[in-house]
């Protein structure tokens, strides 16, 4: 057990999906595993295990936020040693080609956050997918005819920007969409010298100014989650 989880020893797998919603976690448990149990509570942030395709995979609940994904993946990692965490998130689009429902592969993860300058004591380091997974990501969604885009992503900070043409300078430099966790993932991930991916559905677009609901955020997302799962 950790602080924040209360699962068992052996209880979580070496694979470990990643959503910010814990109710998108239990909806991926109930839709695409079997055999599931559910070994977190804690928070109300769910986390189970169960099997696909005869592997066991086990998906997480972590939360908004840098800060929030950086708990629970050093958790996953330095207690119940976990080797791959890919992070299936919802995002906003920055740019007029990236459209509501487009799965975003990043290769990158940019950010606004404070947290690589404090580790890194102001020099800038680059958070970055590893690459075997990001390969056969890749590979993935070809096989299962799912159309992607991949590149650099922004991690922010902040939700609700004051400044509405903000978006525009991480645009001009291809930025595809924004987000709040990959690159605390990415940074982590490569700390423990482990595997993280985040693959991403597009939910709003910064650009015209079109959304999804919540309840198609919780539970409609499923290309991102098919390949998510064949990457175990």
């Amino acid at each position: 057990m950790s602080i924040h989880l209360n699962a068992a020893p052996g209880a979580v797998a070496e694979t470990v999906l990643l959503p910010g919603d814990p109710l998108r976690a239990k909806w991926i448990a109930e839709q695409f595993l079997t055999d599931i149990e559910c070994y977190n509570t804690v928070r109300g942030m769910y986390g189970y295990t169960g099997y696909y395709k005869d592997t066991k995979i086990s998906v997480q609940g972590t939360g908004m936020g840098a800060p929030s994904i950086g708990i629970y993946t050093h958790e996953l990692i330095q207690s119940y040693g976990v080797k791959n965490l890919i992070r299936v998130g919802s995002a906003g689009s920055y740019l007029e080609e990236v459209k509501l429902r487009d799965v975003i592969i990043a290769m990158s993860a940019s950010t606004n956050s404070s947290i690589n300058n404090l580790a890194f004591e102001g020099e800038t380091y680059a958070p970055t997918a590893n690459f075997d997974l990001f390969y056969k990501a890749v590979q993935t969604a070809n096989q299962l005819q799912i159309p992607f885009k991949a590149g650099n992503v922004l991690t922010s900070d902040i939700f609700y920007q004051d400044n509405k043409e903000y978006y525009k300078k991480w645009a001009k430099h291809g930025v595809l969409c924004v987000e709040m966790e990959s690159a605390a993932l990415y940074t982590i991930a490569a700390k423990f010298g482990v595997n993280a991916l985040a693959i991403l559905t597009i939910s709003d677009s910064l650009v015209t100014q079109e959304s999804t609901s919540h309840e198609e955020r919780e539970s409609s997302f499923k290309e991102m989650v098919r390949i998510a799962l064949e990457l175990a």
